[in-house]
């Protein structure tokens, strides 16, 4: 199925959401990537607020390169997400709505996405330059020192993603081997 949807993202919508799903996100994402995350944990660890609330948010696993004159942002293809599942159940826990990355989860992310509700995109791998043509702008939002580590805001038009885990922890990786499987 094929879907157009605005983010943030509701709750409703991510649950209306089905592994192998074509979505296409219009609206305002964030970048966090490793000492983005780390950074986030740490201020919870001390009892801080963090720069954002994350509630119906999505976060792109992505680190931009530099923008060419006249454009909002470089290539901006997705990292792999596993990366972040050590600090990922806390975020969706506090109401992250999705996130888009690359490659596969862990069983502590999985549940964290079923009991909340969630949903995990995945971006095509190795397409930045043409993924970054869905980015209208891009600005710094928290942790500048961090570089092209910090918390982005970005505005998308019609970012394609592919629903990977939906809201009741159907896996496009599993069913899709499967399928394949079966049919060799």
């Amino acid at each position: 199925m094929e879907r157009k949807i605005n983010v943030p993202i509701s709750k409703e919508d991510a649950k209306s959401l089905r592994a192998g799903d074509y979505v296409y996100l219009t609206g305002t994402i964030y970048t966090a990537r490793d000492a983005a995350h780390k950074r986030m944990q740490e201020t919870l660890d001390a009892g801080s607020p963090l720069p954002l609330d994350w509630t119906g948010n999505v976060v792109y696993y992505m680190g931009p390169s530099p923008a060419r004159e006249g454009y909002p942002i470089g290539s901006a293809g997705p990292t792999t997400a596993s990366r972040m599942d050590k600090y990922t159940p806390r975020l969706l826990d506090m109401g992250l709505g999705a996130m888009i990355g690359k490659g596969k989860r862990s069983q502590a992310v999985t549940d964290a996405i079923i009991r909340n509700g969630s949903v995990y995109f995945a971006a095509v791998g190795g397409a930045g330059a043409i993924l970054s043509k869905r980015i209208l702008s891009s600005e710094v939002n928290a942790y500048e020192d961090l570089g092209t580590e910090a918390i982005r805001k970005l505005e998308v038009k019609d970012f394609p993603v592919v629903v990977v885990i939906d809201s009741e922890g159907n896996n496009l990786y599993e069913t899709a081997r499967k399928e394949y499987a079966r049919e060799i």
